[in-house]
C-alpha cells in the first residue's frame, strides 16, 4: 500500500468511526446501519457512479458530508425561517472542521484539508468545483433514497409546494448532474417521477 492510499484509508476509517457512533439506527433490507454511516455509504456509493474519477480528497468530502450530525440537533435552535438558517450555517461548519480535524489526524497536508474543509462547507457551490460535486452527489442521493420520505412527512404540501422544493434542488445542481438525474441512473421514486419531470420542466 502506497503512503498516499495509507492516508486515504486512515482518513475513511476516522470518518466512519466517527459516523458508526451515531445514536440512531435505521434498517434496510434486514440489516441495521447507525444513520449517518449509511448516509455516507449511500453517497459514496452515488459519487463512484456518478464521477468515477473524483480524487481521494473529493472522495472524503462526500463521505464527511454529514458527519457526527447528531450531535447539532435541528430542534436546538428556534424553529422558525432565522432558526433554521443558522442551524444549517453553523452545522456546515462544524461538520467542516471535524472533517478537517481527522484529516488532520490522518496525516494530510494542508492544501487537501482545505479542500475538504471548503466543499463539506458548501462554500462558493457554483464557482468551487469540488462544493459543487458535492451538491451535486448530495441532491442526487437526496432523490434517490430521502425524497420519498420528506414527502411522506409533509403530505400537507400541495404539488406546487412540492414543485418549488423540487426547482430549487435543481438549480443548486450542475447540467452534469441533471443530464445524469434524468439518464436512468439515479433510481427515481416511481411515484414521483411525474412530478420531477414536471418540475424540471418548468422554470428553474
Amino acid at each position: 500500500m502506497s503512503q498516499n492510499q495509507s492516508t486515504y484509508e486512515k482518513a475513511r476509517a476516522l470518518i466512519d468511526a466517527a459516523n458508526s457512533a451515531d445514536p440512531n439506527q435505521v434498517s434496510v433490507d434486514g440489516k441495521e446501519w447507525p444513520k449517518e454511516l449509511l448516509y455516507s455509504e449511500r453517497m459514496s456509493d452515488m459519487l463512484k457512479r456518478y464521477r468515477p474519477d473524483a480524487d481521494d480528497a473529493m472522495k472524503l468530502a462526500i463521505r464527511a458530508q454529514h458527519i457526527e450530525r447528531w450531535k447539532s440537533p435541528r430542534n436546538a435552535y428556534p424553529m422558525d425561517r432565522i432558526g433554521y438558517l443558522k442551524w444549517r450555517k453553523d452545522l456546515y461548519k462544524i461538520q467542516a472542521n471535524t472533517a478537517a480535524e481527522l484529516l488532520q489526524q490522518a496525516g494530510y497536508g494542508d492544501e487537501e484539508i482545505e479542500r475538504v474543509r471548503s466543499a463539506v462547507a458548501k462554500k462558493n457551490i457554483k464557482g468551487n468545483p469540488d462544493t459543487q460535486l458535492l451538491e451535486d452527489v448530495t441532491d442526487l442521493c437526496f432523490m434517490e433514497h430521502y425524497m420519498l420520505e420528506f414527502v411522506d412527512k409533509h403530505p400537507d404540501y400541495s404539488e406546487e409546494k412540492w414543485i418549488e422544493i423540487i426547482q430549487k434542488t435543481w438549480h443548486k445542481m450542475s447540467d452534469n448532474a441533471h443530464q445524469f438525474a434524468l439518464s436512468g441512473a439515479v433510481k427515481l421514486p416511481e411515484t414521483l417521477v411525474p412530478l420531477i419531470h414536471k418540475a424540471v420542466a418548468g422554470p428553474t
